[in-house]
């Protein structure tokens, strides 16, 4: 079965996953750190991790496979993701793949080395309907191909 993993904790598009999962049959683990309210359905699954540092992260690591769509904004576990064969989308709906992954973690390197220095640096756009469309527009793609190669 074609698995939806949410990297929770500060995900902003739940209710999306949610409504593209319950129309395409794909079941949900919400993995985070704390209790989190998630729809009473058999087919969501709510994952609470320890506390401990990447827990969250290390638990979806283990379980993402060829038949998984990850849903993180988080370029380190997206890596180790795609690395197990996994599908992986960010919130913004734009899709981390083979050839951009080495990009972004070189970009979040650069990025980090700067911050240390000082540098004063602005984060990421505000979170938009468009972000939201295109995230939509991405897991439904993503779960057709899936569902398609099986």
């Amino acid at each position: 079965m074609i698995r939806i993993l949410v990297d929770a904790d500060a995900c902003p598009v739940k209710d999306e996953v949610y409504r593209v999962a319950e129309r395409l049959g794909a079941r949900v683990a919400i993995v985070s750190n704390s209790q989190m309210r998630v729809p009473l359905v058999p087919w969501v699954e709510r994952v609470v991790v320890s506390d401990g540092f990447d827990a969250a992260d290390d638990w979806i690591a283990e379980a993402a496979d060829r038949d998984c769509v990850v849903v993180t904004a988080d370029i380190l576990l997206a890596d180790r993701c795609l690395k197990a064969g996994a599908t992986v989308i960010a919130p913004n709906g734009k899709p981390f793949t083979g050839a951009s992954i080495g990009g972004a973690i070189a970009t979040r390197a650069i990025m980090a080395d700067l911050r240390a220095g000082g540098e004063q640096l602005g984060g990421p756009p505000p979170f938009g309907k468009t972000d939201r469309s295109r995230f939509l527009q991405s897991l439904d793609a993503a779960l057709v191909r899936l569902a398609r190669g099986r």
